[in-house]
């Protein structure tokens, strides 16, 4: 009797080590992104509003800005 060591072509091998670690490094560069996002907004936050206005948002809008949601007033300067 013979045994058939592959099923359709797929290798046998396991292929999830580097689907692991891609998920790994995917997950490690969000959190270090969303760490500095929120650094920036409390950067942002600690300007007084003349500033804000310098640059062109204000205090409502930081957050937005931010996260890139603030698209609309913006590009009309560029």
């Amino acid at each position: 009797m013979t045994t058939i060591s592959q099923t359709a072509g797929r290798s046998l091998r396991p292929s999830s080590s580097g689907g692991f670690f891609s998920t790994l490094a995917n997950a490690a560069h969000a959190l270090f992104d969303r760490l500095e996002r929120r650094s920036a907004v409390k950067t942002l936050n600690e300007l007084d509003d003349h500033a804000l206005r310098d640059i062109g948002i204000t205090r409502s809008q930081i957050e937005d800005a931010v996260y890139g949601q603030f698209k609309a007033e913006l590009t009309r300067y560029l």
